[in-house]
């Protein structure tokens, strides 16, 4: 695509607008962080997405809401303003500005009507509108930008006056959920919202009822009460410690100033209004405006650690206006701020001051924030604009949207089918009874219980008894086996489900496979409930930058006057290797890290062959040692004892801006200093000071950023960087050679996959100056439509460019990534890359990590308009015989299949290879396909209904590479799979602009890289490297979906063998609902007999080795297939537990048939009988034997054992001594015997048949596991005897 060539017409042309510009004149403050595009083949601005405090996840997308130019209430001079200017360039044709989520659209009169498109963390995980796929679901107007009488009025160092008129909220906070008083119902109310403890409560509180009292009532309790307790426990423990936090922070103490003198003031109590001061490495108790520093310029250095995650330092500034006015020991500014209300941006702060009867504005860089630190300067001052609940920190401490288990969503299923066998055989004891009842109504009179009155000694001789009827006999009998039954639901398994993932985690945690050295980052476990989840992935989308790529950036090509330059720097006979050092006459600056110099380009800075040339490669490097934000750190001493040598390192939010502004210094143009009002640039060893008159941000729509710059012969000049698509386009007419090979050089960078820039300048003349000053001025200070108003402005200066040069910086490719990326593919895992990078940087990346193979046909959309991207999904649909897979999968998701019970694996899926959907495809097309789109097709496929044709190309081939895509378009493809299959979908990335899709996915991980802490924090999982998904995946997610799928089917397996024999003795005794086992060994079979194994399993045991799993990876399709959970093996389970459970009940019964022993002797052998069975069932799936795998499986029949010692030797119990009596006799432990071996022999012969002519992929690599290691014991063994 050509750099003028238009990509929209204006009238559809669609823009997110992801922040506001916020810019400086001289005296107007600096801001704080530019970044690149991500359409201009740089990084994305990371700040499209609000991020949460420390220990929060919760991340919000910028919002900003721009009222139409054409209501009523916008006559003002500020909306004529809107009107008067032209987007772009005056003296070029209007080019479309579109960027995957803005819009500006045009009313009537091709004015400009700007808004906002916006969305809540919330509506993150909602489903994406098809009409608004772009977005989120949720379309909002806030009110970011808000009109004057909608703003809110600060008098500064009169809280009184302040909080009396508007009554701001104090500054206390409170993160606590309880108090003493609301702790007991509020959280017996959260709990509850479990239905199945509903269901417990409702079987304890019918056991409390007289003619229901099966158990014994205080025991009928203990199962819930012990749940409840439990958990209640734990979540006061947890709201203590924040109860003992927001006590700690609220009675901090900070300087504020009263009657004159600063004096402490706890932070509590401190007030809207009122003036603070801070000291260095103190912590900022409010959100404030800055009124003075230590520094003269106003400058101040902070820390936001504790609110992003990000540990550089950023810069803030006090106006210069108030500098007379502010001492370290006094503050004698008075005035009023009116500011926005208080939202969850943390990145935007729109606010103007009046002060000495001027108005000027206040943007996020004079704002500093609540939870950050100042860092390296003395003291601050300023004013009290957000308190409290209202600071920007705690309106962002809300929690991530909760994940849940896919697996846990079938168990839900299977648990309603317990529940129809419940039914049923309450239903069968009711009848049962009432037919009993009917049989016998003529003898009831004689039946202890059911005749009317008593006949015994006593008081109660002669006494009716209470008897209601057939009719509420059979009612009370139906409730009463719900009662007998109730473990058929197994309330136990929520509880063993936890502690099973708690344990995984902490081994994965622990895997020191999974940690980086290089950050000294470990695993991180964020979710617990989703960790079966891993072993059933589908598709993996991740990000580039910082994902596939270390983030760490690094000078490598630059173009300047039309020539390339950096070729040289490879070569060791005409290169100085690394020059950390840069030379500069009088003065040399060391910097940190080693940065290549090419000789050729360092030559030319230094003679005088080419005036020409020579001075473009000087107004190119001092472009890139001036236009950032980048804050210069010089160190404290001397290095090497060489009092000519200084230390210095860059501060900046940017890896690119760092990597540009280091290669200036390296080529002898070093920025040494930087204030509110001026930049200080050591040019080969002179000192150069530029005055900033104001700097225009990089923001998504102009996809450039400038700086006004006045030098010291009054000259004044914009220098501008930007993506090649903006730049290009706002070019002087001329020097169409140097034009036409920069492009060249920037199609070359691309091809080798570097990032990059395009470098610009030009001199302003007295009346462009006065004109864009006047302008801007106006705009800047402007409470509504700022940032369009200044990108407005902008244009004035943006234009008539004269070209210096391209910039080439190298991202390398993290360590481990290509095989990672093999491994998944083998896997039958599908890896989609979302990148804001160039189309071309992306495919070279792709092909350098294996994404892309060179046999591979690369299918191209790269569309700008609606019929031209239908078109070219039709034609590429056509040429390889892509049919529509969206009606398919739509039919699928409900449709069962007799071996899985769920969604049906297409036959290619269910071998190891990878899917292969659709018919053949057409002749002579043999090639994996591989689908490369833009972020601007996706503008109108997405938006329009083009989402089932996208879906059905891109689910037929192989490889997708979304290039220069926004955040919400990232979640929108994610969404893309996840509206239309049932497949699982994992999001991985390191950056603010991955929170969207990384809350999408079904599994979010995050990098802790170089963009900060921000996907992390809104992730489930995090981790240092790409290369360790590979681990996690592959054997974790494998470990854990085997485990957690035994486990529930177990669990499911134990109960209902327990509960079957209990109703086989019902059936037995007249369907009378009684029980021959004591009512704590009721309770104890799930606490305490069975529940310690099952857990110990679910978090050790392991079917494959860890290397056998990643030397096959096609292993990973058991979990695709759905081969350790789903309905024909439940089904399976159901008729072995049948049958178990009446080899259980009868084996003992006709034992003992003839014999006189009592019902609890019977009770007893068949407590310990089950006990046995259950755990010897469990013995012989347990694939990985180690020490405590034993002690818990045979430990809990010991246990049980003596349970029941204990429990028969209680005198008030009726089964006193039973245990003593039968234990005594050889046909007891027969019986028992007998029992396990029946019971299991079924189970056996079919599992020894499986696996001989069945075996799965898992039986057989387990078999060379095995194998393997006797031929290493035998050629060991063979060694010693030799």
């Amino acid at each position: 695509m050509s750099p003028d060539k238009p990509l929209l017409s204006e009238s559809e042309s669609l823009v997110i607008r992801r922040r506001k510009s916020g810019s400086f004149s001289r005296h107007i403050s600096f801001p704080s962080s530019i970044f690149y595009d991500v359409q201009s083949g740089n990084n994305y601005d990371v700040k499209d997405i609000d991020t949460t405090s420390a220990g929060d996840s919760s991340f919000h997308s910028a919002v900003e809401h721009y009222t139409s130019a054409t209501e009523k209430d916008l006559k003002s001079s500020e909306s004529q303003f809107c009107q008067q200017l032209p987007l772009e360039c005056p003296t070029r044709d209007r080019r479309r500005l579109v960027l995957q989520g803005a819009m500006e659209q045009h009313d009537i009169n091709n004015n400009i009507v700007p808004f906002e498109i916006s969305s809540t963390p919330s509506r993150v995980q909602e489903k994406l509108n098809k009409s608004q796929r772009v977005r989120h679901k949720s379309v909002q107007f806030e009110d970011n930008l808000l009109p004057d009488d909608n703003s809110r009025s600060i008098y500064i160092n009169d809280p009184k006056k302040t909080n009396d008129k508007y009554e701001f909220t104090g500054n206390e906070i409170r993160t606590s959920k309880y108090t003493i008083i609301t702790f007991l119902p509020k959280n017996l109310f959260i709990q509850f919202h479990r239905v199945a403890y509903l269901y417990f409560l409702a079987i304890a509180a019918l056991n409390q009822l007289p003619p229901l009292a099966v158990f014994g009532r205080t025991v009928s309790l203990f199962p819930l009460l012990f749940v409840l307790c439990v958990t209640a426990i734990k979540d006061g423990y947890e709201d203590w410690r924040r109860h003992r936090s927001d006590r700690n922070e609220n009675n901090r103490e900070s300087l504020v100033l009263q009657s004159g003198d600063f004096l402490p003031k706890k932070w509590k109590n401190i007030e809207v209004g009122e003036v603070v001061k801070i000291f260095a490495d103190e912590t900022i108790p409010v959100d404030m405006v800055l009124l003075g520093t230590s520094d003269q310029s106003g400058l101040a250095y902070i820390q936001t650690m504790n609110l992003d995650g990000e540990s550089n330092l950023k810069t803030r500034y006090a106006r210069q206006e108030m500098a007379s006015a502010v001492s370290s020991e006094c503050c004698a500014v008075t005035g009023v701020i009116r500011c926005e209300q208080p939202n969850r941006n943390i990145y935007e702060f729109t606010a103007n001051m009046e002060f000495n009867g001027h108005r000027f504005p206040l943007s996020q860089s004079n704002i500093v924030l609540r939870g950050c630190q100042l860092k390296n300067t003395d003291w601050i001052i300023g004013v009290v604009v957000y308190a409290g609940q209202e600071t920007k920190a705690m309106l962002n401490s809300a929690a991530s949207p909760a994940k849940r288990s896919k697996l846990e969503g079938y168990m839900n299923r299977e648990t309603l089918w317990l529940s129809i066998f419940l039914f049923i055989m309450c239903l069968v004891v009711a009848l049962g009874m009432g037919l009993w009842l009917v049989r016998h109504k003529d003898q009831l009179d004689t039946l202890p219980y059911y005749r009317k009155r008593f006949f015994t000694e006593g008081p109660d001789n002669g006494k009716r008894y209470r008897y209601y009827g057939i009719p509420m006999e059979i009612f009370f009998s139906f409730l009463s086996s719900i009662i007998v039954f109730q473990i058929m639901i197994p309330i136990s398994l929520y509880i063993t489900m936890e502690l099973v993932r708690l344990g995984q985690s902490y081994f994965m945690i622990e895997d020191g496979d999974m940690y980086d050295a290089n950050s000294g980052s470990r695993f991180q476990c964020r979710s617990l409930n989703i960790n079966e989840d891993l072993g059933q992935i589908r598709y993996v989308f991740s990000d580039k930058t910082g994902t596939l790529t270390e983030n760490k950036m690094e000078f490598r090509r630059a173009s300047v006057h039309g020539k390339n330059y950096g070729n040289s720097i490879v070569m060791a006979d005409n290169t100085i290797v690394f020059t950390d050092v840069a030379v500069s006459g009088q003065r040399r600056w060391k910097l940190k890290s080693d940065i290549a110099v090419d000789s050729e380009l360092s030559t030319l800075l230094h003679t005088d062959s080419n005036r020409d040339e020579r001075i473009a490669a000087h107004e190119f490097f001092l472009t890139l040692a001036a236009c950032n934000t980048v804050i210069p750190i010089l160190s404290c001493g001397t290095i090497e004892s060489n009092e000519d040598i200084k230390g210095i390192d860059y501060q900046g939010e940017s890896p690119d801006e760092q990597a540009l502004v280091a290669a200036a210094s390296a080529y002898g143009y070093t920025l040494f200093e930087r204030t509110s009002g001026h930049i200080v640039i050591d040019v080969n060893g002179e000192k150069l000071r530029l005055d900033v008159l104001g700097l225009h941000e990089f923001d998504s729509v102009r996809k450039r950023m400038s700086v006004v710059i006045r030098f010291p012969d009054n000259v004044v000049k914009v220098l501008v960087k930007g993506a090649d698509t903006s730049m290009f386009s706002i070019l002087a007419d001329g020097n169409e050679d140097i034009q036409h090979a920069t492009q060249g050089h920037l199609t070359e960078y691309s091809m080798l996959g570097l990032r990059t820039l395009v470098v610009a300048s030009r001199k302003l003349s007295d009346v462009e100056l006065e004109q864009w000053q006047s302008r801007y001025e106006e705009a800047s200070t402007s409470l509504t439509d700022r940032g369009t108003k200044l990108r407005q402005t902008a244009a004035l200066i943006e234009c008539n460019l004269n070209l210096l040069g391209a910039t080439g910086i190298e991202d390398k490719l993290q360590e481990g990534v290509p095989e990672a990326i093999e491994s998944l593919r083998q896997a039958g895992i599908k890896v989609w890359v979302l990148t804001g990078d160039k189309q071309e940087t992306a495919i070279s990346i792709g092909l350098s990590c294996k994404l892309l193979t060179p046999d591979m046909q690369q299918i191209i959309i790269n569309g700008t308009s609606e019929i031209e991207c239908r078109n070219l999904l039709a034609d590429a649909k056509a040429k390889y015989g892509v049919r529509s897979l969206s009606r398919r999968y739509q039919s699928l998701r409900h449709k069962t299949n007799d071996g899985h019970g769920d969604l049906e694996i297409p036959n290619q899926t269910k071998s190891l290879n990878l899917p292969k959907r659709g018919p053949p495809r057409e002749e002579g097309i043999t090639a994996p396909l591989a689908l490369i789109i833009d972020g601007n097709s996706l503008v109108y496929i997405l938006e329009k209904e083009l989402e089932s044709e996208l879906f059905d190309l891109a689910t037929f081939c192989r490889v997708v590479l979304c290039c220069r895509v926004a955040p919400l378009q990232k979640a929108g493809i994610v969404d893309l799979i996840k509206s239309r299959t049932d497949d699982m979908t994992l999001a991985i990335g390191d950056g603010a602009n991955d929170v969207s899709m990384i809350q999408m996915a079904d599994v979010g991980v995050g990098i802790c890289g170089q963009e900060g802490r921000q996907a992390v924090m809104a992730s489930d999982f995090a981790m240092g490297q790409f290369q360790f998904l590979k681990r996690l995946l592959l054997v974790h997610g494998h470990w854990n979906y085997q485990r957690v799928g035994y486990l529930v089917l177990y669990n499911f397996y134990r109960n209902a063998v327990f509960v079957l024999m209990l109703f086989w003795y019902i059936l037995c005794t007249a369907f009378s609902t009684t029980s021959a086992l004591t009512d704590w060994s009721s309770v104890f079979y799930s606490v305490i007999y069975t529940s310690v194994p099952t857990i110990v399993v679910g978090v050790l045991d392991k079917d494959l080795s860890s290397r056998t799993l990643l030397q096959y990876p096609k292993l990973y399709g058991a979990g695709h297939r759905h081969e350790a959970y789903n309905m024909h093996l439940f089904w399976i389970t159901m008729i072995d537990t049948l049958w178990q459970s009446l080899v259980l009940f009868y084996i003992p019964l006709f034992t003992y048939k003839d014999s006189t022993i009592d019902i609890w002797s019977m009770g007893s052998l068949w407590t310990i009988a089950v006990v046995i069975l259950v755990n010897v069932h469990l013995a012989m799936d347990i694939k990985h034997w180690v020490l405590i795998t034993h002690v818990a499986v045979w430990g809990s029949i010991v246990i049980t054992f003596g349970c029941m010692v204990v429990l028969d030797s209680v005198p008030v119990l009726p089964n006193y001594w039973t245990f003593y009596h039968v234990a005594k006799s050889p046909t007891y432990w027969i019986t028992i015997l007998l029992i396990i071996v029946v019971g299991m022999l079924p189970r056996f012969i079919c599992k020894v048949v499986y696996q001989v002519f069945w075996p799965s992929d898992i039986q057989i690599a387990r078999e060379a596991e095995i194998m393997r290691k006797q031929h290493g014991h035998l050629g060991s063994r063979q060694g010693v005897s030799s």
